[in-house]
């Protein structure tokens, strides 16, 4: 039976509370920044936004927020193609709850595109994870408190005080607003690891009819 499956559930649900836990616990093992609840739910909650402000539909809103929620859960297998994986564990988990095909296809399908390596923002769910995922650089995500010890992806990560992503729907811009701590890392370093989820925020904001604008400590870089 077709089911209308909300966010709700999702957050409630225990399969899923296991399997991000047990990602973040892996890539934790691995040395990658945090991928937990914390980032789940700020990448669904930006997800929302993205699409509520640009006026989609209150349903399009909540499967951005869905699909936000569950981008990162194929890391319970492997960080290697986990967008691929966890659109096959979404998949799964979405029809045992009763979610019709059609907006299982369009989840799977922003969970799939969401890395920045083969992925393509491929409608507005998956363009708004996109945006929401790419965003999230902040100190708090940094797991390795040695600074000392910090490789350039812990340093512009930890250097990153502030990122926020704001939507100016009359204008069509998405712009992502960071503020860094340059005597930490300077920002061409910035630049040197993440330009291509700059580009592929580009992409996904066009997809969007949008421009992507970049503001690094009040001054526009893209």
């Amino acid at each position: 039976m077709k089911r209308i499956v909300t966010i709700d559930q999702i957050l409630e649900n225990p399969q899923v509370t296991t399997f991000i836990a047990k990602a973040n616990e892996h890539l934790g093992a691995m040395g990658f920044t945090e991928h937990g609840f914390r980032h789940a739910r700020l990448v669904s909650n930006i997800a929302g936004y993205i699409l509520k402000e640009l006026s989609y539909p209150p349903r399009q809103v909540e499967l951005a927020e869905i699909a936000g929620y569950l981008h990162d859960i194929g890391n319970v297998v492997a960080r290697s193609d986990h967008g691929q994986s966890g659109a096959m564990l979404a998949s799964q988990l979405l029809f045992s709850m009763g979610m019709p095909a059609d907006e299982i296809a369009t989840i799977i399908g922003a969970i799939g595109n969401h890395e920045e390596e083969e992925g393509q923002p491929v409608s507005p769910v998956s363009a708004a994870v996109i945006l929401a995922d790419k965003s999230d650089v902040h100190r708090s995500r940094v797991r390795n408190r040695d600074v000392a010890t910090f490789d350039i992806h812990d340093r512009v990560s930890y250097a990153a005080v502030e990122s926020k992503i704001e939507v100016d729907a009359e204008r069509k811009n998405i712009i992502l607003n960071l503020t860094i701590e340059t005597e930490i890392c300077p920002v061409m370093d910035y630049f040197e690891i993440f330009l291509t989820r700059m580009i592929m925020c580009r992409r996904a904001a066009e997809l969007l009819d949008c421009r992507f604008r970049l503001l690094i400590n009040g001054a526009k870089l893209l």
